[in-house]
């Protein structure tokens, strides 16, 4: 009898202690690499633009391109080669319609979509 009690206690300890050494299982669509790699888009809220944070993971140089609607490219910037980089851009010289911009760094690059619109009270920047 003591020695079927101990037995169980023995494989109940052992099974609770495989429980609890196994890992988490990770989301089908989690990125190692995007936990330390981001690009920030932030309105600005004075003047009609965005602001552009590129925070990665080695330094390397990133690159800001703006298109319009026939994918002629209207603006290209280099940004510096840190692993952080922030830059602003003041839009009020675009006219209205739809714009895309890309943001190419290193492993990571984002394109979106940004529109501007004449209000009365001046350009109006929405990013997408």
């Amino acid at each position: 009898m003591k020695r079927s009690i101990t037995l169980t206690a023995l494989c109940l300890l052992m099974g609770v202690g495989a429980i609890a050494s196994t890992p988490k299982p990770r989301h089908h669509k989690m990125n190692v690499s995007m936990d330390k790699q981001q690009v920030s888009i932030i309105p600005l809220r004075q003047e009609p633009g965005f602001a552009v944070m590129v925070d990665k993971q080695m330094p390397a140089r990133s690159m800001v391109i703006i298109t319009n609607d026939d994918e002629s490219m209207i603006f290209k910037d280099v940004l510096t080669d840190g692993t952080t980089a922030e830059k602003k851009y003041n839009l009020s010289k675009l006219d209205a319609g739809n714009y895309t911009l890309e943001v190419f760094t290193k492993g990571h690059d984002v394109k979106t979509n940004f529109y501007v619109y004449n209000k009365s009270q001046g350009k109006v920047i929405f990013v997408k």
